[in-house]
């Protein structure tokens, strides 16, 4: 199963954000065999686009954070169980950005994943070293280091998604990977980690010109993306390339 998948980021209004699923929708149908798709909203369309896409959906739907707590005096925050209340499937956990801005620590990425856990729905753990790291050759180090402290004690993890997103490939000034360059990290991701988890995905700088040389690398379950697949002709042509992969390996 491969899997594609794109987060918003705080990007769209609710129309936007549904007009996207509604196309999605369209495109997908019944589902496409041996691929699995999924779209992380902001939260404030979170549910019109699980609703836009339906219930039973073969397009999975996510929430980009949630609290590790149920319920409490937590401001501003979601809970995992309103996340599935509004129609999630999918948490999104431990991403760059979270860890640089807003302080989030391997610690957290391991209690958010336990709720994720606990409530039946699928954490999908980020994980990547910055440019520094990488220089240096600990890339494969730091990375297993971050996976191990927010997975290796929840005992069954077999639906979680690990999201190898290295930190000098993504976002707007993102560079662009070379497959050899995240090869090293993704064969430990694999042989750690491959049988355990759903799936390890790849993400950072993804787009249809590079697709296939990621897909290419041995390790690489799926591509989780950003920028290029915010429109949703991008999405649906990266899930096309992924279609015709799977049918291939038939």
């Amino acid at each position: 199963m491969l899997w594609i998948g794109t987060s918003f980021k705080m990007t769209k209004t609710r129309a936007e954000a549904v007009a996207h699923a509604a196309r999605i929708r369209a495109a997908v149908g019944d589902g496409i065999p041996g691929v699995q798709p999924f779209v992380i909203p902001s939260a404030t369309a979170l549910a019109e686009v699980a609703a836009e896409l339906g219930p039973g959906s073969p397009v999975l739907t996510g929430i980009q954070n949630a609290h590790w707590a149920d319920e409490g005096a937590w401001t501003g925050e979601i809970s995992v169980p309103q996340a599935a209340d509004a129609g999630a499937r999918i948490v999104e956990i431990g991403h760059s950005e979270r860890r640089e801005h807003f302080a989030e620590t391997d610690a957290t990425a391991a209690r958010k994943v336990t709720a994720a856990l606990r409530h039946g729905l699928i954490p999908l753990l980020c994980c990547g070293e910055t440019e520094e790291v990488h220089t240096r050759g600990g890339a494969v180090e730091h990375v297993l280091a971050q996976v191990a402290a927010a997975l290796g004690g929840q005992g069954d993890v077999s639906r979680a998604l690990v999201a190898y997103e290295p930190v000098w490939a993504i976002g707007e000034k993102g560079r662009e990977p070379d497959p050899d360059e995240i090869a090293d990290v993704m064969r430990a991701l694999r042989e750690e980690w491959g049988g355990r988890v759903a799936a390890v995905l790849y993400g950072g700088s993804v787009n249809r010109g590079n697709a296939d040389a990621l897909l290419d690398v041995p390790g690489v379950d799926g591509l989780f993306v950003g920028r290029a697949a915010w429109d949703a002709e991008g999405l649906l042509a990266l899930l096309d390339r992924a279609r015709a992969r799977a049918v291939s390996a038939v």
